[in-house]
């Protein structure tokens, strides 16, 4: 999206839009914090009733820039920030001090955010019903266990690509009684004890546990013994379940399941 910045500016400034709901500026790259420094000051009617806003891959965002938007949409509800290696826990801090009523958050690939940031969501969007966190490699379990302690209104938790957590945050998934989406890919230290625990969401209608290299036959058949109300599950690349769990899935899920992905795991044996 070229010289979106000031076409941005250009479109906030006439009437049509001086109620604007939602923005998005996915890959529009070079948006800078200078451009939002002149949407706040020239256009900040037109911020007020700001509901959704989508910065993905705007790159060139600072904390600052995270800072001035936010302090001009205090009705947002949906914030995405997807790949955004600038932003800080600093950003995170202006995010929930400016805008008090977000209940869809995306930080995937924020690589720079740590569990600072997390204890502020958790402290901050108790209402909150969507989180993806992405390739943010700077979490830890004390970070994950604040938001699955605090945010009870989870329906969908994207830990895409996160191989730092351990069994002691993953156990905690099952306090989310509302969770229907939930993707594990790549949780190499998640064991049957943690998915074990998880199959007590009983609303889980997706899960990804693609790689996750410990789980057995023992944690799949808890999941398809708790959650009945399964549609998708990826078990790609985990050797370790074989034909049993393919049972246990048929006897409680054949009448919700639509998508089983069973590539590689070589365990299984069934045609």
């Amino acid at each position: 999206m070229n010289n979106a910045g000031n076409r941005l500016v250009a479109a906030l400034s006439l009437s049509r839009y001086r109620h604007v709901k939602q923005i998005n500026l996915e890959f529009a790259q070079d948006i800078e914090d200078k451009h939002l420094d002149l949407a706040k000051t020239k256009c900040l009617d037109s911020l007020q009733e700001l509901e959704s806003l989508n910065l993905n891959v705007c790159q060139k965002i600072s904390d600052r820039g995270v800072e001035t938007i936010t302090s001009a949409c205090p009705k947002l509800k949906v914030f995405s920030f997807y790949w955004n290696v600038r932003v800080t826990d600093l950003g995170m801090t202006h995010l929930v001090k400016n805008c008090k009523h977000v209940i869809d958050l995306n930080l995937s690939g924020c690589k720079s955010i740590t569990d600072k940031s997390l204890q502020l969501i958790a402290d901050n969007y108790p209402d909150l019903e969507f989180l993806n966190l992405t390739r943010c490699v700077k979490l830890t379990d004390g970070g994950l266990q604040q938001i699955l302690l605090k945010c009870s209104s989870l329906q969908s938790l994207n830990l895409y690509a996160l191989s730092s957590f351990t069994d002691e945050a993953y156990r905690k998934i099952s306090l989310l009684a509302n969770l229907r989406f939930l993707d594990l890919c790549g949780a190499q230290n998640l064991s049957d004890q943690g998915l074990t625990c998880i199959a007590k969401c009983k609303n889980l209608v997706s899960l990804n546990l693609t790689w996750c290299v410990r789980v057995t036959d023992v944690g799949v058949i808890a999941i398809a013994q708790g959650c009945t109300s399964l549609e998708f599950l990826s078990l790609f690349g985990i050797v370790g379940v074989t034909d049993k769990c393919l049972e246990a899935l048929s006897r409680s899920c054949s009448n919700t399941i639509t998508t089983l992905d069973v590539n590689g795991c070589i365990g299984i044996k069934t045609d």
